[in-house]
């Protein structure tokens, strides 16, 4: 108990702990938005692209973006994003890990959102232009709905999963919630109390997050039946 009571009581040491969890969910939530933002975008160039052969272009650079992001390291993305990128510029650090995980999720986000817009029926579309609809409006109005529905639980596991990638953050000198518990570490002298503090508020977000959705997708079969 003494451990315990060195590594959070002692000179506040539990603010360090706060504040690095408010870190990682800003760093998550803000970085989700810019992914499902970049993911959307992609994936509806790709999907125009198969489907009426135009954007060519913009095909083959969301294309390049997605195998170059989705085959690098997160960690190696946040250093040259942190240090080559924004290396001279004056740019608050939190941000640059919005930046920088958002940039990554945007890539596996693309293709959950193409697998979801793939999966709704070939004739959900067709449908739409016999109505007199543009493929655009096809697209907003009928496919996109059910797309997004589908994509809903893999979603889920991409927030799950960039929560955890966070904690790689601390190597660009950002406060998110492994670093604060390895300074407390570092200060004490005793690795076993921050981190198993850590990891148990990783899992308590993680669980809570796995339930949330475990929910939403209950209530949507419910409305569905």
């Amino acid at each position: 108990m003494d451990n315990l009571y060195k590594s959070l009581i002692v000179d506040d040491r539990y603010l360090l702990i706060l504040n690095g969890l408010k870190n990682t969910i800003i760093i998550t939530i803000g970085a989700i938005i810019i992914g499902i933002s970049i993911g959307l975008f992609i994936a509806l160039i790709q999907h125009n692209y198969k489907e009426n052969k135009k954007n060519n272009i913009l095909y083959c650079l969301t294309s390049l973006y997605v195998k170059v992001i989705r085959g690098t390291p997160v960690l190696l993305q946040l250093m040259i994003i942190y240090y080559i990128i924004f290396r001279t510029a004056n740019i608050n650090i939190i941000l640059v890990g919005i930046l920088a995980f958002g940039i990554n999720s945007g890539a596996y986000v693309s293709e959950i959102f193409r697998a979801g817009i793939e999966a709704v029926d070939k004739g959900q579309m067709e449908a739409g232009k016999s109505l007199g609809l543009t493929y655009w409006e096809t697209m907003r109005y009928i496919v996109l709905p059910q797309g997004f529905k589908i994509s809903l639980p893999p979603l889920g596991n991409e927030f799950v999963t960039l929560i955890k990638e966070t904690s790689v953050a601390g190597y660009i000198g950002i406060m998110e919630l492994t670093k604060s518990g390895d300074i407390i570490a570092s200060r004490t002298y005793n690795y076993f109390f921050p981190l198993i503090i850590t990891a148990i508020i990783y899992l308590i977000l993680t669980l809570g997050i796995t339930r949330c959705l475990q929910f939403l997708e209950k209530g949507e079969s419910n409305v569905r039946g």
